[in-house]
């Protein structure tokens, strides 16, 4: 492998990392966001 490979191993793995972070909280939040305006209609 040259450098050139190396860092974009480094590069893809870092960006994987940061998707599934993002894509998680970006589901929590829309849950939580769904279980208010269930509460909102109820009142």
């Amino acid at each position: 492998m040259s450098g050139l490979d190396i860092v974009m191993v480094f590069a893809v793995i870092l960006f994987a990392r940061l998707g599934m972070r993002l894509v998680s909280r970006y589901l929590k939040i829309k849950k939580g966001n769904d279980e208010e305006d269930d509460d909102k209609k109820d009142n």
